[in-house]
């Protein structure tokens, strides 16, 4: 089961948000990923506004994903609520992770969070990073 996210948009200095609220949330977040991140949050014992979420240029197949804490978000994210969980994408991202769905794995050799996102084309042999 996937919970949709309660939108809070930034809006751009038109004042749109840049997606119909008709469409729905961007993302998902399985209710596992939801869990681990709100731990990863209250095992840091810092100020934290919520997670980042983003792809950065780089590794093997030119993309990589980015997930980190923030403490504030820019003026031009995006904010979205999980069951509690503020997620905090940046609009060039946001294209890129539209239709993802983040879960987290646990698997003999480690454990984390794992991007399904339907915007990949291919990825490297070493499964860090992908491209569109």
């Amino acid at each position: 089961m996937e919970i949709q996210a309660q939108i809070q948009p930034a809006s751009n200095e038109n004042g749109q948000n840049g997606w119909l609220k008709e469409e729905g949330p961007p993302i998902r977040l399985t209710p596992l990923a939801i869990e681990m991140a709100k731990k990863a949050i209250a095992r840091r014992g810092l100020p934290t506004f919520g997670l980042r979420l983003g792809i950065r240029g780089g590794g093997c197949s030119g993309a990589s994903y980015v997930i980190e804490f923030v403490e504030q978000p820019r003026e031009r994210d995006h904010v979205f609520e999980f069951d509690g969980l503020k997620v905090v994408i940046d609009p060039k991202s946001l294209l890129l992770l539209k239709g993802s769905t983040i879960d987290y794995e646990r698997k003999l050799m480690g454990h984390g969070f794992k991007f399904i996102n339907p915007n990949e084309k291919k990825s490297c042999g070493c499964g860090q990073s992908f491209s569109f």
